[in-house]
C-alpha cells in the first residue's frame, strides 16, 4: 500500500520529543532491566510532578480528577473537548515508550500548534492515565475503567498490591478521596473525542515498511488467577508418593495454558506471574497463585479459550491429588474503533494502514463512551514490556507530524 508522506510545512530534523529524555532515568529497573513505574509509588509521583511542570510550561491548566488521572487543559475545560494521551507508568522491567510516547508526543504537538500561532475551535486537553498496565492493583486500564464505570467502585477500592495495601489506602496516602473514586459523568461529559498516540506492540508496521498506522481494532482480553491447593509439609520428611503438591500440578496447568491456545489458532495465552505459599526452599507449598492473560479476536473466542484452560486446570489438580480454582480479575471485550474518526484520520493524514492490535489500550475502554481512535509508531525490534522495545527517531517525529495533524484537522471542526 502506498502510504503519502506526511508532511507539515516547516523545516526541521527529526528529533526524539525531548519528554522522553526528561524521563530517561525515572524508575530504572536494575535488577530486570528497562523500567518499574507503578501507581502512586516513587517513580509515579515523580513522573506526575513531571507532567504537571511540563504542562505548566505550556501554558496548560492542570487537574486530577476524583480517579488520579491528570489532565492538562488548553483553553477552558468544556464539552466537545478533543482529548489526546496515554500513560506513563509501566509494567514490572518494561521498555522507555509503552505509554510515554504517547505522553510526550501530545506534548510536543500542541507545543508546536502554539508556537504556529494555531487558534483552536473547541477545548483540547492531554489526559495522563494512571494505572494502565495494571502492575500493582492487577487491574489493567484502572484509571479509565473507574473513569467511565467499567469497574464497580467498591471492587477497586478493595483491590491490593503485593504489600497487602489496598487501592483505597494508596489513593488517602496521596490525597485523593477513595470515596470519591468511579464513573466521572462530568470529565467523560467534556470528551468529544479521544486519541491516544502508541508505540506499536507487535511487527504490524515492520512488515509493512511504514512509519505509522491507525488501529482498526482490540482484541478481546481478560487478565484470570489460578489457584490451585494443596498440602504444605516438609520438603526432606514428606516421601514423594504422600505429597500433594500444587506446584506440581500448577506446572502442568501451565503447560495445559500453552497446549490450549496452540489448538485454538490465532488465541493467545500467557502466565507471567507465579507465586507460592508459604514460598520456602524447604518447604512443599501449600498452595500456588498463577495469574493468567488470555486474548482472541472475539469475546466467544477468548471465553471459550478461557473454558478450555480452566477444564485442563482442573484435570491437572485432581491428578495431585489437589484443587484449582480459576477466578476472573478482568475483563475487556473486542473494540472496534470508531469508523468516523477513521475518516477523519484519513482526510488529515491520507490513506494509512489500518492494524487490529492485541494490546489493551485506555483507548479501548473509552470507546465504549466516545469516539476513539488510536495511532500506532513503528517499532523496529516488533517487543514490547521488555527493555528491547523501541522506536527510531525518525519514526517518533513522524508520529508527532501525525498527531499535530490531526489536531489542526480536530480543533477546526464540527462534532462527530
Amino acid at each position: 500500500m502506498h502510504v503519502p508522506r506526511l508532511h507539515v510545512p516547516r523545516l526541521h530534523v527529526p528529533q526524539l520529543p525531548s519528554g522522553l529524555a526528561e524521563i530517561a532515568d525515572v524508575g530504572r529497573d536494575h535488577r530486570r532491566g528497562g523500567y518499574s513505574r507503578h501507581l502512586w509509588q516513587a517513580a509515579d509521583l515523580e513522573l506526575r510532578s513531571w507532567f504537571v511542570e511540563r504542562a505548566e510550561r505550556l501554558g496548560l491548566d492542570v487537574e486530577t480528577d476524583r480517579n488520579g488521572n491528570l489532565w492538562a487543559w488548553w483553553g477552558q475545560p468544556g464539552t466537545d473537548a478533543v482529548v489526546t494521551g496515554s500513560h506513563l507508568d509501566s509494567v514490572p522491567g518494561g521498555g522507555a515508550y509503552d505509554g510515554p510516547l504517547g505522553v510526550v508526543s501530545a506534548l510536543e504537538a500542541i507545543g508546536r500548534l502554539q508556537a504556529s500561532g494555531f487558534v483552536s475551535t473547541k477545548p483540547c486537553a492531554i489526559v495522563m492515565f494512571a494505572e494502565e498496565e495494571g502492575s500493582r492493583f492487577g487491574v489493567a486500564c484502572l484509571g479509565s475503567r473507574l473513569l467511565t464505570g467499567a469497574i464497580d467502585a467498591d471492587q477497586a477500592r478493595a483491590l491490593t498490591d503485593h504489600d497487602g495495601v489496598t487501592l483505597a489506602d494508596a489513593a488517602r496516602q496521596v490525597g485523593v478521596d477513595p470515596a470519591h473514586l468511579g464513573i466521572d459523568r462530568d470529565a467523560l461529559a467534556r470528551i468529544g473525542l479521544f486519541i491516544e498516540l502508541h508505540v506499536e506492540q507487535g511487527r504490524g508496521l515492520i512488515d509493512l515498511g511504514q512509519p505509522v498506522a491507525v488501529a482498526s481494532s482490540i482484541l478481546a482480553h481478560g487478565r484470570w488467577r489460578l489457584t490451585v491447593t494443596g498440602q504444605g509439609n516438609h520438603a526432606g520428611a514428606t516421601t514423594m508418593g504422600e505429597r500433594r503438591d500444587p506446584m506440581v500440578a500448577t506446572a502442568r496447568a501451565i503447560v495445559g495454558v500453552q497446549a490450549a491456545a496452540l489448538s485454538l489458532p490465532g488465541t493467545r495465552a500467557t502466565i507471567g506471574r507465579i507465586e507460592a505459599i508459604p514460598g520456602g526452599t524447604n518447604v512443599i507449598a501449600s498452595s500456588v497463585h498463577t495469574w493468567l492473560d488470555a486474548r482472541a479476536e472475539t469475546d466467544q473466542e477468548t471465553r471459550l479459550l478461557v473454558a478450555d484452560i480452566d477444564a485442563r486446570a482442573q484435570q491437572a489438580a485432581q491428578q495431585n491429588g489437589c484443587s484449582a480454582t480459576l477466578t476472573e480479575e478482568s475483563w475487556a471485550g473486542a473494540v472496534q474503533f470508531h469508523p468516523g474518526l477513521r475518516e477523519r484520520f484519513a482526510r488529515a493524514l491520507g490513506q494509512l494502514p489500518e492494524l487490529p492490535t492485541g494490546a489493551g489500550h485506555d483507548a479501548g475502554v473509552l470507546a465504549a463512551q466516545v469516539p476513539s481512535a488510536m495511532l500506532f509508531v513503528r517499532n523496529p525490534t516488533g517487543i514490547s514490556h521488555a527493555p528491547e522495545e523501541f522506536a527510531e527517531t525518525a519514526d517518533c517525529a513522524a508520529g508527532v507530524d501525525a498527531l499535530e495533524l490531526l489536531l489542526r484537522e480536530l480543533l477546526s471542526e464540527r462534532p462527530l
